[in-house]
């Protein structure tokens, strides 16, 4: 089991047509044990001197701090955006079954 300190949810977001293809390559790829959308999202940001107004799904994203590096490196190959938005947050406890059960999701298989 993994200290919930080892825990990282992830946010990012997508624009609704992609959200779903990232999510579960992320997942099968044992990038992250879970991923939530949460759809109906608009964002609006400046981008190249521009403002922008967009609509996009939220991904919450469940993995391990061990495994960041690996995921940031494939949502740049996923994701349509030329900078993906990625932060991560720790959090300070978790249920123990459930902080297993993620580090389980993400381990490589027979390690």
């Amino acid at each position: 089991m993994i200290p919930a300190t080892d825990a990282r949810i992830l946010l990012s977001t997508a624009p609704p047509a992609k959200a779903r293809t990232v999510a579960a390559a992320l997942v099968e790829e044992r990038l992250a044990a879970c991923v939530n959308l949460v759809p109906g999202l608009r964002s609006i940001y400046r981008w190249k001197a521009s403002v922008h107004d967009d609509p996009e799904t939220l991904l919450i994203i469940k993995t391990t701090a061990e495994r960041i590096d690996a995921l940031a490196a494939r949502l740049k190959v996923l994701h349509p955006h030329e900078v993906p938005e990625l932060l991560a947050l720790s959090p300070e406890q978790g249920l123990a079954p459930y902080l297993a059960w993620l580090a389980a999701s993400v381990e490589a298989p027979g390690a």
